[in-house]
């Protein structure tokens, strides 16, 4: 694994406007930045991150049975109890997912260990899909990369399937897509899945999630008033579950993607589980619930350094990186009202004073592709910047 510097192409702000990449500088700093790249062996790809993220991906299939069916784990992974009966039939039926991200700390010669799994609204789609994939056919062309390149990538191929397996589970032609106004991060994720749903064959219509209204017979509405009976929203289930109108989105028959069982999988509280359940798994740290903070305290952990998380928590906000004696690394934001897991700290490896964190997807069951990012600080945020990558 290899960060490699290369000259950036003379015209791609012009292409990326062009293309509709409007979030490639946010806030006067550099999001997407092409001046280096990282670089793979196909057995890094295969051996170290696409295998174990099918395997893991598996093994957090089954926390979400355990889950579903048992009221003391849905109550310790805070989903209100509202809502247990809609995660448990959603779960016994199906519901097909999309897309996924799990984070990993890969230095491309120990095993991948898993950080959290974003299974809800994971971002950075468009970037890892379709973007570092032009990138890449632009410098291969170019001969400023050999013609024997290649990436980790099928991202955009698996979307355009999967929303088939969809359009035919529910028996739809078409599909509302949903996100918060003021991102242009979120609706440059929310139209690229639009049109990966438009090449499947779906008729596609938007809506900001602030301008979603309920008509008389509780069913959510759009501006034209038309009924949305099933919608991609870019939008945690947990703001839902929390918002006003949280018990329409299960009452009014609209069908979500993703799915309500998802809940589970976007939880932090998923990773003490898969430890508990899968403890020792080379690809797992051990992590634990506040209520089993006393075993931080074990020998085994007695010069340990840990991460405090929130259940619910995004862009790396409201993480503590602390040792018995001190706090070392803090970052604020909003989180923590539900509650807080514990998971041992392992350092992202560091190139060229940047720590670097994998992003493996998956899109249902199966492995997709990678999105690598990086930042001058350990802690992996919403700024940090997105670095291609390619396979040699």
């Amino acid at each position: 694994m290899l960060r490699l510097e290369i000259a950036a192409r003379e015209n791609w702000q012009q292409m990326a406007k062009d293309y509709g990449f409007l979030f490639h500088t946010m806030y006067g700093e550099p999001y997407w930045d092409e001046t280096a790249y990282y670089q793979f062996t196909l057995e890094q790809i295969e051996r170290d991150l696409e295998a174990p993220t099918e395997e893991i991906h598996q093994m957090c299939l089954h926390i979400v049975d355990q889950v579903a069916n048992n009221d003391e784990l849905l109550r310790k992974f805070a989903i209100p109890e509202a809502y247990w009966d809609a995660v448990l039939t959603s779960w016994q039926q199906k519901e097909p997912s999309l897309y996924s991200r799990l984070d990993f700390v890969y230095d491309g010669k120990s095993p991948a260990k898993l950080l959290e799994n974003n299974a809800d609204t994971p971002t950075s789609l468009y970037e890892s899909g379709f973007w570092q994939w032009l990138w890449l056919e632009n410098n291969v062309d170019k001969r400023v990369l050999s013609t024997r390149a290649d990436q980790f990538n099928s991202l955009q191929e698996k979307l355009v399937n999967q929303f088939k397996v969809i359009a035919n589970y529910y028996q739809i032609s078409y599909m509302h897509f949903a996100c918060c106004k003021d991102t242009a991060e979120d609706r440059g994720t929310v139209q690229y899945l639009q049109d990966c749903a438009k090449e499947a064959g779906l008729t596609t219509y938007f809506v900001y999630i602030e301008d979603i209204g309920l008509g008389a017979n509780g069913e959510f509405t759009d501006l034209q008033d038309n009924v949305i009976s099933h919608c991609f929203k870019l939008y945690p289930w947990e703001f839902m579950q929390r918002d006003e109108f949280g018990p329409y989105a299960i009452s009014s028959n609209t069908a979500w993607v993703e799915p309500i069982w998802k809940t589970i999988l976007s939880n932090k509280a998923l990773l003490p589980s898969l430890w508990e359940s899968f403890k020792g798994h080379p690809n797992l740290l051990p992590a634990f619930f506040e209520s089993d903070k006393h075993l931080l305290d074990l020998p085994e952990h007695s010069n340990s350094k840990w991460v405090k998380k929130p259940l619910y928590s995004r862009e790396g906000a409201n993480i503590e990186v602390f040792s018995k004696t001190s706090t070392d690394l803090s970052s604020d934001g909003p989180y923590g009202e539900e509650g807080f897991i514990y998971q041992a700290f392992t350092p992202l490896p560091k190139y060229n004073n940047n720590y670097t964190l994998i992003g493996s997807w998956l899109v249902n069951d199966q492995a997709a592709g990678i999105s690598v990012r990086e930042d001058a600080s350990p802690i992996t945020q919403d700024m940090s910047r997105y670095l291609p990558h390619i396979i040699l």
